[in-house]
Formats: C-alpha cells, sequence, structure tokens
C-alpha cells in the first residue's frame, strides 16, 4: 500500500509539472527559475558591440554583474569600433555564426530582420513595460519588435549662450520660434560679431535633420510601406534655409563648412567658440561642453510650432536584439532584460549608450549622472508630452542614405546643383537604394 500510494504521489506531481510545461508558464520568461532541484547546466552566449574602449571597460562591468546574478551563464564579449563592426557581423551571419545577442543600429534593423536573422523580442518575455510606446516602435516591423532601445537622445539645437551675450541677440523662446526666425537670429550674430562667430554650422549633413522637418509638415523622410514619405518641393525647402544661411553670413562658406563636418563635435563651430549653434544629438552635449569649456543650452529645433505637427522623436541610440537562430534564447534575452531593466547595469552605463530607455532606470540613476547628462535627461523629459510619434524602421538599403545626404548636401553648399535638382537626385538615388 505504502509504494502505491507513492507511486501515485510521483505521477501526480509529474502531470502537474507537464500541465504547467504546456500552459507555457514562467519558464518560458526571462527571470524563470530553474524547474531541477540541482544547477542549471553551464550557459554560454555572445554578445556584440561596437564602441570606444571606456564602452568595452564599462560592458564588461556589467557583464561581469550579469555574471553574479546568473553564475551559469557565461557572456562571450565580441566587440570591434563602429568601422570595423557591420563588416564582421555580416560575416559571422553569413556564415552560421551571428551572435546571440546583437547591438543594432537602426539604418540596418530591418536588413537583418528581414533576412530572418533577428528574433522577435517580443516572444522572448523581455520586459518592456517601462520603455515609451514611441521608442519601441522605432524597433518594430510588422508588429514584431526586433531591436528594442539600449537609451534614447534627440536632435537638437546645441547653443552656446556666451556667444549670444557678446553679440547681443537674446536666445530664442525655443517652443515658438520658425525656421525663419532661426535663420535671422544666426545672420544677426554673425553680422553683430564680424564673423568672429557664426550664428549656426550648417545642419544639412545628416538625414535625421530633414527627417524632423517633414514630419513637422505631416510628411517623412519613409514611408510605412518602405519607400519615401516627403515630397521634392520638401527637401528643396529644407536646402534653401541652408542657402539662406550660407548667402546670409550666419553660416560659413561651403570650404569651411565640410572642413568642419569633418572634424566631429568637438570640432564643430560651437566646440572651438567659433560659432553660436549647431545641431547635434543630446547625447553628444557632454563632448562638445567638455571641447568648448563654456556651459551649453539645448534648444527645439525651430519649427516645432509652425507646422502640421512637431517633428522630434525620441531615436534610440541602439538597438539590442537576439539572434533568431541562437542556440540559447532564454539566456540571450536574461542578458537583454538585465542590460534594459537593472539598476545596476544602469548605474555602471549612465549615459554610454544614450540615455537609459528604461524610465524608471534613468530616474534611479539621474543623480550619478555628469552635469551635462542631467541637463540632456531634464530636455528629453521637457520633450515628452510634445512628441507625437516616432518615425518608421529605416527600410532595407537606408544604410546608404547617410552618404548620400552628405555628398549632396555639399553639392548644394558648392553651389554646384540647385536645391530643386539635388532634391530630385536624392529621391531618385534614395528609391533606388531602397528598392
Amino acid at each position: 500500500m505504502r509504494n502505491r500510494t507513492v507511486r501515485l504521489a510521483a505521477l501526480l506531481a509529474a502531470g502537474t509539472l507537464a500541465l504547467t510545461a504546456c500552459a507555457g508558464g514562467s519558464a518560458d520568461t526571462p527571470d524563470a527559475s530553474p524547474t531541477s532541484s540541482g544547477p542549471p547546466e553551464p550557459v554560454s552566449i555572445r554578445f556584440s558591440w561596437w564602441g570606444s574602449d571606456t564602452r568595452h571597460e564599462l560592458t564588461q562591468q556589467v557583464l561581469d554583474k550579469f555574471t553574479e546574478k546568473y553564475p551559469y551563464i557565461t557572456v562571450v564579449p565580441d566587440y570591434t569600433d563602429w568601422n570595423s563592426y557591420f563588416d564582421k557581423l555580416s560575416t559571422s551571419v553569413a556564415g552560421g555564426d551571428a551572435p546571440d545577442v546583437i547591438t543594432q543600429e537602426e539604418r540596418y534593423l530591418a536588413d537583418y530582420a528581414s533576412r530572418g536573422v533577428l528574433a522577435d523580442a517580443n516572444e522572448l518575455g523581455i520586459d518592456t513595460s517601462k520603455i515609451d510606446k514611441s521608442v519601441l516602435e522605432s524597433g518594430t516591423l510588422d508588429g514584431k519588435l526586433y531591436g528594442v532601445a539600449t537609451g534614447v537622445n534627440a536632435y537638437a539645437v546645441v547653443a552656446d549662450p556666451a556667444a549670444f551675450a557678446a553679440a547681443g541677440v537674446d536666445l530664442p523662446d525655443d517652443k515658438t520660434w520658425t525656421w525663419h526666425d532661426y535663420v535671422d537670429i544666426a545672420n544677426e550674430i554673425s553680422a553683430k560679431t564680424g564673423k568672429a562667430v557664426y550664428g549656426a554650422q550648417d545642419y544639412g549633413f545628416n538625414e535625421p535633420g530633414f527627417s524632423i522637418f517633414a514630419r513637422q509638415r505631416g510628411q517623412s523622410l519613409y514611408a510605412e510601406d518602405g519607400g519615401i514619405g516627403f515630397k521634392e518641393s520638401t527637401l528643396a525647402e529644407w536646402w534653401q534655409y541652408s542657402l539662406d544661411l550660407q548667402q546670409g553670413g550666419g553660416e560659413p562658406d561651403a570650404a569651411k563648412t565640410v572642413e568642419v563636418d569633418a572634424g566631429g563635435p568637438e570640432q564643430s563651430l560651437v566646440g572651438t567658440g567659433q560659432g553660436a549653434m549647431a545641431w547635434f544629438w543630446t547625447n553628444q552635449l557632454t563632448a562638445i561642453t567638455k571641447a568648448s569649456g563654456k556651459e551649453l543650452k539645448l534648444l527645439r529645433v525651430p519649427g516645432e510650432d509652425e507646422h502640421k505637427r512637431t517633428g522630434m522623436y525620441f531615436k534610440p541610440a541602439m538597438f539590442y536584439s537576439v539572434s533568431a537562430k541562437s542556440k540559447h534564447p532564454k539566456e540571450a534575452a536574461l542578458l537583454v532584460d538585465f542590460l534594459l531593466n537593472d539598476e545596476a547595469a544602469g548605474e555602471i552605463l549612465l549615459s554610454d549608450r544614450g540615455l537609459p530607455a528604461n524610465t524608471d532606470v534613468r530616474a534611479a540613476v539621474t543623480d550619478k549622472f555628469n552635469a551635462t547628462d542631467k541637463q540632456a535627461a531634464d530636455f528629453l523629459a521637457g520633450l515628452q508630452d510634445d512628441i507625437v510619434d516616432g518615425p518608421v524602421v529605416p527600410p532595407v538599403g537606408a544604410g546608404d542614405v547617410a552618404e548620400i545626404t552628405k555628398r549632396l548636401n555639399q553639392e548644394v553648399l558648392f553651389g554646384r546643383l540647385s536645391p530643386k535638382d539635388a532634391a530630385k537626385q536624392y529621391v531618385t538615388e534614395v528609391e533606388s537604394a531602397i528598392s
């Protein structure tokens, strides 16, 4: 009788476990505990990213924390610089050896997703409840979340209040200023300082600036169907404002403009004390401030209250993706969840991958930010109620658009193409790249 009772209890227990497994319970979520009484089997996963030596060191500190929490998971770091990253990733994917956790950039997300390289994060149980909806949409294609934002930035105007004061020009009300105001203010600063300080640095080398301009007019850089979403006349208008600045003295001539653009944030006009305004991502404020030695100020881009809607948006600094071919998707999801949602990870990374996408983590670590990151965090918080949505995920081929934008902007600045002709050529080249 005793043996029959023991066997019956064992059968009931086994049935309960089977029912739980069939119901897809907590064992499928990232924070699930092992179902066996013994320690989990050791697992090794690979995590790829790009960046500087500082980023590598910070990331390794986070991985050490992760391993403390999940000692059975070994994370193999796979990192390189930005220039080599996607060549290396492409080779790994082609060889059937994709990293388990892949750092992605928005221009390439659709490409890898369309080739079946990336898993749907929604099915992996990663907690995204504390990430802004518009930010999540920026990594979503056809209802599937292929990339979860590491952190967020915004494209904004970086202004030098001291340069404004030296020119005797008031800082604008950035909630109401127009594009005409922007041109007039820049031209006035240059005139009043005898071009010792230029009013602005040219904004036309980066397509996110045009994306905002188009969105303000109810258009978009890319459409939902993967084509372009703007009118040629809108792009021509954007370039014409740039020429109005050049011809009015508000920005340097074409040769100097190209030279300054190649120097990056530290060699920008604002960074070197030669300019009052420039367009940069909010996460670049620290570098520009350090270079300038001055206290700088973030401003909303002009035109946010001028047309149909606001155009600014929260841009994922980069994305975390999980390989669709990973042999250990549960453990890969655990790592992504830790990177996004664990305060210990947030305290180490701070703004290295953009201000934390998880708003609770961002609030928890704000006191540890340096002064410029705190300013950026406040700036983003101030935009929260005015951000309408995020752009669609750039289509396959969008990686070529950055070069097209930079090249044709130079043609406009040097007067080799009119804004109208440049816009027509831009549409032709971009459509070819993304078709």
